[in-house]
């Protein structure tokens, strides 16, 4: 065994260390340099023997399991203690002393303290936050170190700049802190009265009577029903008067304070002024008009005359019954009903009718559900039809009919709502395109294919005719983006012209355009997408309109159409080609139409997905590099290796 102090056995004790300054004869206390003493560490910032460091943070731990700093372990988590300190009074008869009563708010984040002194009502002393939030130091001769938790427990003395503080009581979550981290709390202490505190409480108690008034509270009813009117059409006939006509007025009942207003509906060229109201608002009494009463007859109470001459010396009580005193009868919600009579100064108004919200508000509050309104006025009588002349056939129908509309003529209105809608987003073109055949006798106009698109924004159509090379026929535009109007229909007349809409263009329609019947045998993707997303407004499209067709077949089909299955599915994979379907569908006779059978098709069809052709992708890239003169290789390849973070790149 090595003996320790033989050498190069001996324990070098700087191993380790880093710091190796001489320590300072000065230090900061609350932003004061301060003379350090005896508690000056040693080299490196080292406590010398018997010297204990001292905490610039919380005393607490950081918690269990937890490598979280203080001031995120215990955020938000702050000790609340009731206190009260003695502030004596040296220029005043009415008191000596005065007892002040406070909060101390101990933050267990930082070890800072704050104590602040609830408001009372007039006080006169300046109250609110009496020692702003901070770490605050023990009194001298330790005042180089700061108050921690240990510090506080009810029934204790604390003293914060020279001002004792006697703390009584504390929160629940202050009491289980403190338990859990080993103090022993004390029971609540009772905190003193203050003498002058309580002669006033005294002289306000005196000047409150015994028996109060009654009170009449509305600003309940205020708050509930602010803004809440109810609405009522009522109905005067002031026919029995000289150059008397009915009148039509309007009631509204405001919930907030019982008040009444009625307004008067005056129609232009009546003859009559737009006076601003028929009746102010106010209480309405029921029965009127009443009689006039002297100052102080109607009053909200009624005071009695127990013994004594009047003014000093009398006695007098309030009178609960309201002894001779004199009741006036308002109108209320519950009078105003449909169909009743309300008098407004001498004048019967009958209540016809009334808005939703006054019905829901009956409705709630009193269960009543008839609200049949009272008929007060003969029936408008119908409008006679404007005649308009027969078109001209100068410009369009459109542009003719305004011209009979005003004696400035404008131009026609579009539907700019629908032009915004249906026009051209992006990728959505809001086109419909279809393929179209010339229905003809010559053999030459039977093999002529026009291309026919269908705007969606405007409902106009424009046909195209691709080249077919040794046709004879010169391809190109055949038809002007325009509207087309449908056969049959009379030129010179009064209504106007109907024209082909988008719901009119499926596959196997026949469109009649200028005179030549053209038939549509296909559309493209886009087309029957779109009919198929707006299934509502294109019934060929729809597959429950298409179903409910089907189930129109009589039951003796059944057998014919499931023997024909199973021949066309011999190896019964549960499928079968188009064509034997759609063959399947016309022996039916289900009255289905060439895009019901394609729309039936492609809702129960079998998608296979393709997987995508690596060498045909491959040369397209390549393609388009070697247009663009592409060279910066090196940066294509460390962009590719970012993105291919499961490596799962292949070399091609």
């Amino acid at each position: 065994m090595a003996l320790p102090m033989l050498p190069g056995n001996s324990v070098n004790r700087n191993l380790g260390k880093e710091k190796f300054h001489k320590s300072q004869h000065f230090d900061y206390c609350n932003g004061v340099s301060m003379l350090v003493g005896a508690e000056k560490p040693g080299i490196g910032g080292e406590a010398l023997p018997g010297q204990s460091a001292r905490r610039n943070c919380s005393l607490l731990p950081r918690g269990e399991d937890s490598a979280a700093p203080s001031w995120v372990a215990f955020d938000k988590q702050v000790l609340c203690f009731d206190a009260y300190f003695q502030e004596s009074v040296a220029q005043s008869r009415e008191e000596t002393y005065r007892v002040r009563k406070c909060k101390i708010y101990f933050y267990l984040e930082d070890d800072t303290i704050q104590v602040v002194e609830p408001e009372l009502k007039n006080s006169g002393l300046p109250q609110g936050t009496l020692i702003h939030r901070h770490r605050i130091p023990l009194p001298a001769p330790n005042d180089d170190q700061f108050y921690n938790l240990h510090h506080f427990n009810i029934d204790q003395e604390i003293v914060l700049y020279s001002r004792t503080f006697v703390i009584t009581a504390c929160d629940a979550f202050t009491c289980n802190f403190l338990r859990k981290v080993g103090v022993r709390v004390r029971p609540p202490a009772a905190t003193p009265t203050d003498p002058y505190s309580k002669l006033r409480q005294e002289l306000e108690e005196s000047m409150k009577p015994l028996r109060p008034y009654e009170r009449l509270d509305t600003l309940k009813q205020f708050l509930d029903h602010d803004r809440n009117v109810l609405r009522f059409y009522c109905f005067w006939d002031d026919t029995q008067s000289m150059f008397g006509d009915p009148r039509e007025l309007l009631l509204h009942y405001f919930l907030a304070d019982d008040t009444i207003e009625i307004r008067e509906v005056i129609y232009p060229n009546s003859g009559r002024d737009a006076v601003p109201k028929f009746l102010k608002r106010g209480k309405l009494p029921k029965h009127s008009p009443i009689p006039k009463r002297q100052p102080g007859e109607i009053t909200n109470h009624t005071v009695l005359n127990v013994f004594g001459p009047m003014g000093q010396g009398g006695r007098y009580i309030l009178d609960s019954l309201k002894t001779g005193a004199v009741q006036e009868e308002f109108y209320k919600d519950c009078d105003l009903t449909i169909g009743g009579v309300v008098n407004v100064w001498g004048r019967r108004v009958i209540v016809c009718d009334c808005d939703d919200f006054t019905k829901e508000y009956y409705r709630s509050k009193y269960g009543i559900e008839d609200f049949t309104p009272v008929q007060f006025k003969a029936p408008s009588p119908t409008k006679v039809a404007r005649q308009v002349p027969p078109y001209t056939g100068f410009g369009s129908e459109e542009d003719s009919l305004c011209s009979c509309q005003g004696l400035l003529p404008k131009p026609p209105q579009k539907d700019f709502r629908k032009l915004m809608e249906k026009d051209r987003q992006g990728l959505e073109s809001n086109v419909l395109r279809f393929m179209g055949k010339m229905q003809s006798d010559s053999p030459v106009n039977k093999e002529r294919t026009f291309i026919i698109s269908f705007y969606l924004s405007d409902d106009t159509i424009t046909m195209f005719e691709p080249t077919q090379r040794n046709s004879g026929v010169i391809g190109g535009k055949f038809l002007e983006r325009s509207r087309v109007k449908k056969p049959g229909q009379e030129l010179f007349k009064s209504e106007m012209s109907e024209y082909y809409k988008a719901q009119d263009l499926y596959v196997g329609a026949t469109l009649i355009i200028n005179n030549q019947p053209f038939q549509l045998v296909e559309c493209d993707e886009y087309a029957l997408n779109y009919m198929e997303q707006h299934s509502e407004e294109f019934p060929m499209a729809n597959i429950g309109t298409i179903l409910s067709k089907l189930k129109s077949i009589p039951d003796e089909k059944h057998k014919e159409i499931k023997q024909f299955l199973a021949l066309s599915d011999p190896s019964n994979t549960g499928f079968i080609p188009y064509e034997s379907f759609r063959s399947l569908l016309a022996d039916a006779h289900a009255g289905l139409s060439e895009h019901e059978t394609m729309t039936l098709a492609r809702s129960y069809a079998a998608r296979e997905q393709a997987e995508p052709d690596v060498g045909i992708m491959l040369a397209i890239a390549q393609d388009h590099l070697r247009r663009k003169h592409f060279e910066s290789f090196s940066d294509m390849l460390r962009a590719f290796t970012h993105e291919d973070r499961d490596r799962l790149s292949v070399n091609v």
